[in-house]
């Protein structure tokens, strides 16, 4: 075996790790058989082919999905919750990138490199977008949780964390679709009936 399959068989277990690696905000809420990171990707990756929009560069967008979370491979998903301060996360990441980038071609690390910092830093309208696929597939998560194990508002927490903090209009349509989607499932919370625990 050559040196370099054996880097790039190294970057097959890496991103295999995503595929059992769940994410963090469901587990501390304990929900059963949560969502993966890849699981959370994967789907804001598909969200790409479905925008319709010219300002932008989806092939960019969808690269940048796939890409966004690559470190967690090594840190693990990260939180608030976590006692990890934002610097320190930020750090811990993309030291974790610099170790992903070298098992493969040099142009795909870069390439990889730059699609995650552009996305870290949020000054380009690609990098913005995909932040919106972000909160959005998580919101989307929350509320097919909600209906899977009905219990409305149980997740309530993340439609708050992300109220008005959407920016791009398609994914704001979107958001709007869910909501109206969720009052249906809510409206027996607010005529008294009460909710059954996620883990039930």
């Amino acid at each position: 075996m050559t040196a370099v399959n054996s880097k790039v068989l190294e970057f097959c277990q890496f991103m295999g790790r995503l595929k059992h690696l769940p994410r963090t905000g469901w587990v501390i809420r304990d929900i059963p058989n949560c969502e993966t990171v890849a699981g959370h990707m994967y789907r804001m990756a598909m969200l790409t082919f479905l925008l319709e929009t010219k300002d932008v560069d989806i092939q960019r967008c969808l690269k940048m999905c796939l890409v966004h979370d690559m470190a967690e491979s090594i840190v693990g998903d990260l939180t608030p919750h976590c006692g990890v301060s934002v610097e320190d996360k930020h750090r811990r990441e993309e030291e974790a990138m610099e170790t992903l980038i070298k098992l493969v071609p040099e142009l795909s690390g870069e390439d990889m490199k730059s699609l995650f910092m552009e996305y870290e830093n949020q000054e380009t309208q690609e990098a913005i977008l995909v932040k919106d696929l972000d909160r959005f597939d998580m919101i989307c998560q929350a509320y097919e949780y909600e209906e899977f194990h009905k219990t409305p508002l149980a997740l309530q927490e993340f439609f708050v964390a992300t109220e008005g903090r959407f920016k791009h209009p398609e994914v704001k349509r979107w958001v709007d679709e869910l909501n109206q989607k969720r009052a249906l499932l809510t409206a027996p919370v607010a005529n008294g009936e009460a909710d059954k625990p996620l883990n039930s």
